[in-house]
């Protein structure tokens, strides 16, 4: 088994670029569902795909203007019973951090950023 799948991140990367990227919950704005819980990075999704709770696959957008995708969180939701990825796209180091800790500040929901190898 190889460590680095260079054809996952390129998959990953056909659907960003295939998708129109929908922002639904901006940087600043709190959970719908979660009072005090405030987004500190963009979060959206990918129009026209599907992911594991039938919504479309969930993205982060950071600052960085490269945009590059080089992490995925994935997530482990017990509340819900289901998990997902979630793609980081343009992610600083700082924003990375912030989205693990927003991905396991609950009892109830855990996530694993990893990372691609570069």
């Amino acid at each position: 088994m190889k460590e680095e799948n260079k054809e996952f991140w390129e998959a990953l990367a056909h659907l960003v670029q295939e998708s129109r990227i929908v922002i639904d919950r901006p940087k600043g704005t709190e959970h719908p569902s979660f009072p005090g819980c405030i987004y500190k990075v963009d979060y959206g999704y990918l129009e026209s795909t599907t992911s594991m709770d039938g919504e479309g696959i969930d993205v982060w957008v950071g600052t960085d203007e490269e945009r590059n995708i080089d992490a995925v969180m994935c997530i482990v939701d017990l509340k819900k019973r289901d998990s997902e990825i979630k793609i980081l796209l343009g992610c600083t180091e700082e924003e990375k951090e912030s989205i693990y800790q927003f991905h396991n500040e609950t009892e109830s929901m855990k996530g694993i950023l990893i990372r691609r190898n570069v």
